[in-house]
């Protein structure tokens, strides 16, 4: 390996670490201030989801992982978008991926964002399942929280036909897997992980 593929490694390195400083835009929408939910910290998440769902639906656990990982990694570079701000913006994700992964000395990155992008494979359909019930865990979260918003994107606006529901969010995923989890992520609670491990006493 060269010098110079070497360098490229190390600046991709750097532009990846730039993820943590970018924040998710539905903070605008969800009228929330949260600052750990950025970039990193919902791929970080999406990559045990889908590394969950990849055993459970037995698909290729590697590559749905790296899918998981890279799902996002063009929004170092056109930032993230809302779905107002959809309306009115063109992102050219084909350029940004190009040359953000075309140019690293091994093709395989970019022919995995390649697969996930077209979604063929079942390995792409459970990361883009991943994704979805990523949100979904973030919104649980946020109306644990008392955020009425989110608990409007999560559950629909109580007497209108308008927006999801919960059972449309489920029925938006395409594996039995996720569908299980998502049920689950709806009546579990945020807090629910540490109700069996707190102790009042040091040992």
């Amino acid at each position: 390996m060269t010098d110079k593929d070497q360098n490229k490694i190390v600046d991709f390195l750097f532009e990846m670490g730039t993820m943590r400083k970018l924040p998710r835009m539905h903070r605008q929408t969800l009228l929330t201030d949260d600052m750990s939910d950025n970039i990193a910290t919902h791929s970080y998440r999406v990559t045990l989801i889908g590394w969950f769902l990849a055993k459970m639906e037995k698909v290729d656990p590697y590559k749905v992982v790296m899918m998981c990982l890279t799902h996002d990694m063009g929004e170092v570079r056109s930032g993230d978008h809302n779905w107002i701000h959809k309306k009115y913006v063109k992102i050219f994700e084909d350029e940004i991926k190009e040359e953000q992964l075309g140019a690293l000395p091994f093709d395989d990155l970019k022919e995995i964002a390649d697969e996930y992008d077209k979604r063929e494979s079942k390995e792409a359909v459970v990361a883009k399942d991943a994704d979805l019930i990523d949100q979904m865990l973030l919104l649980r979260e946020y109306v644990w929280q008392g955020n009425r918003e989110a608990g409007i994107w999560l559950e629909g606006k109580p007497g209108s036909t308008q927006g999801e529901t919960q059972a449309d969010r489920v029925s938006r995923l395409k594996t039995e897997s996720a569908k299980k989890l998502a049920e689950i992520v709806l009546e579990r609670g945020p807090s629910d992980w540490w109700n069996d491990i707190w102790t009042s006493k040091n040992r």
